[in-house]
């Protein structure tokens, strides 16, 4: 059956003409021939569908959609003659999904019925996808029982239900992006857009156009109004990720919409106001950044209203066993196996630093359940080698500082990973969990030449 069908219909050779149709196009159809009929067979059951005529024997029909919606969420099509036009606009208003005016064919009330069912449809399945997103996003999403990450989750929790401007300040991998999705998910905007953008990837001469869009021919390929990430974000969150790669020239107009939420587009004169919730993020320490002169100092005290430091992993090494069951799983059912880890390769991860945090962790595992041929990874199946534990030991014995232990090994990382993927910066920068531009920094402060 492609849906049931509930008719309020008083006229007898309409109802059954009606009925007749539904069920030889493959619906199921119940029927009363008034209102309280229909009311009774509504507390019965539910219906995808309900059709009615505006005017009925016991009950005018406008009164009846104010009345559906207690008991059914079904849509409703009103069935009206020429002379009740107006109620029938007076039905719209109240709700009803459309309406058909008698004398109609049957090809016409068929084609009116499965867009109504497919509009049901559409809306019950964008309620699912906004549950599971919730869901995706909800606290738990955060994972981890160190205190570092206990800390996190109540500050996300307390911050959450306001409009307050929040700087997310961590290392790249660290789940930046996760801890601002679920401010957004957990906050009263949960139902309105949450647009992100990453303020490192945009091209210096179009990051103006993309934030706060561009009118019709305000530059060479403007062939068209087109709307920047703040008026879509409108109601909602926007995500600025990387906000301390913005230039200059694009902290002063982001300045004046976190003062009083206004902005003109590229080559435009309309002044527009939105309601926005900034969520920024950076790997940069932004307070440095303003010593140097590479970000404005009164942008940055307009962003750090609530400041969050989500700690990097080799900082909580003791969340890793639940991180690697979370990403096990996660793989296992992706790739449709059913692998573990042993004792010793859990071991080794819990002695590496990972350079690139949790999306190296992610990596790790994702790579060590698609190589492993058997049902157990080794200490020798992971993609960390042994040299990652012993250079960090041999550097302890000469009495190096923890910095120099620190970048030691995270240029040999490096090493491995470029060689792995035959110098190819785009993914190994992939593979590390950072940027393309974090690793060509990386690349100049090693001196590292491929």
């Amino acid at each position: 059956m492609k849906g049931s069908v509930l008719i309020i219909e008083d006229d007898k050779l309409m109802r059954i003409t009606l009925e007749d149709s539904l069920r030889a196009n493959d619906y199921e159809v119940y029927s009363s021939e008034n209102a309280e009929g229909g009311f009774s067979l509504l507390k019965e059951r539910g219906f995808d569908l309900i059709v009615t005529d505006v005017r009925l024997p016991d009950r005018n029909g406008i009164e009846l959609l104010r009345e559906i919606p207690i008991l059914s969420d079904a849509p409703v099509i009103v069935i009206t003659a020429f002379g009740t036009i107006k109620d029938a606009v007076e039905a719209m208003r109240l709700g009803a999904f459309d309406y058909i005016t008698k004398p109609f064919s049957l090809e016409e009330f068929i084609l009116l019925v499965e867009r109504a069912i497919d509009f049901k449809k559409l809306r019950q399945e964008n309620l699912r996808l906004k549950q599971d997103v919730r869901r995706c996003y909800g606290l738990s999403s955060i994972i981890g029982e160190s205190e570092a990450i206990k800390k996190l989750l109540v500050m996300v929790e307390r911050i959450a239900s306001s409009d307050s401007t929040v700087l997310i300040s961590g290392e790249s991998g660290t789940g930046k992006e996760l801890v601002a999705t679920t401010i957004h998910y957990q906050s009263p905007r949960r139902d309105k857009p949450l647009v992100k953008v990453n303020c490192a990837a945009l091209p210096e001469g179009l990051i103006e156009s993309e934030l706060f869009g561009h009118e019709k021919g305000a530059f060479t390929g403007a062939l068209r109004r087109k709307a920047g990430r703040f008026e879509l974000a409108n109601g909602g969150s926007i995500f600025l990720d990387e906000v301390g790669d913005l230039p200059l020239s694009a902290q002063a107009k982001l300045l004046r919409v976190l003062q009083d939420k206004t902005f003109e587009r590229v080559g435009g004169t309309e002044t527009i106001k939105v309601d926005v919730r900034i969520i920024a993020a950076t790997n940069k320490d932004l307070r440095e950044e303003v010593k140097k002169g590479r970000f404005r100092e009164d942008l940055f005290y307009r962003l750090n209203v609530i400041p969050i430091t989500i700690p990097a992993l080799r900082d909580r090494k003791e969340d890793i066993p639940l991180l690697v069951e979370h990403f096990l799983k996660k793989f296992n059912t992706h790739l449709r196996k059913n692998v573990r880890f042993s004792r010793d390769a859990i071991k080794a991860l819990l002695e590496y630093d990972y350079p690139g945090n949790v999306r190296e962790l992610e990596n790790i595992v994702e790579r060590a359940v698609i190589l492993c041929s058997g049902e157990i990874i080794n200490r020798e199946d992971l993609p960390i080698s042994q040299s990652s534990t012993s250079t960090v030991a041999s550097a302890t014995t000469q009495a190096l500082s923890l910095s120099e232990i620190s970048a030691r090994a995270e240029k040999e990382h490096i090493l491995r990973v470029l060689k792995l993927t035959g110098g190819n910066k785009t993914r190994a920068a992939e593979l590390l969990g950072i940027s393309r531009k974090t690793l060509w920094e990386k690349l100049n402060a090693y001196g590292i030449e491929i």
